[in-house]
């Protein structure tokens, strides 16, 4: 689904943080980097799906943020430290305000923004399959080589 987002630049993100792991900052999404924003659940079965395609992408150098939503969090950290952490920082958003500020309408949702914090794409759905392979891979090859 497009977004009226694209073209824009992304909305302000929670500062409130999940646990002990690092926040996301008012900064991070124009550091002059294409970076992910995920919005995630705990208990959301196609994010667990995805998941491992987050820690191929961290470990092949992306810089992903991310948004749990709708969440308790004492679940979500202990998913993120049973199944590990693709995020440079992570936004606890238990009301799902960050959620509806960007439009996401449920988890898990996806946005490549470019280096000056403007989102190019929007995912909706986990990024598994050929949609992803199809869609979402060309897209954020063509917003790495811009």
């Amino acid at each position: 689904l497009p977004s009226i987002f694209i073209g824009q630049s992304a909305p302000a993100i929670s500062t409130e943080t999940l646990g002990s792991f690092e926040g996301v900052g008012a900064g991070d999404l124009n550091a002059g980097e294409v970076s992910l924003v995920n919005f995630w659940a705990s208990w959301c079965p196609p994010c667990r799906a995805e998941h491992p395609v987050l820690l191929e992408l961290q470990e092949q150098g992306m810089t992903i943020y991310g948004v749990n939503i709708k969440d308790d969090a004492a679940q979500a950290i202990k998913y993120i430290n049973d199944d590990g952490n693709p995020f440079a920082g992570i936004a606890f958003d238990p009301q799902g305000r960050t959620a509806i500020d960007w439009g996401v309408t449920a988890p898990p949702e996806t946005f490549i923004v470019d280096g000056d914090g403007t989102i190019l794409f929007r995912y909706a759905g986990p990024l598994v399959g050929s949609d992803y392979l199809q869609r979402f891979l060309p897209a954020l090859e063509q917003a790495q080589s811009n």
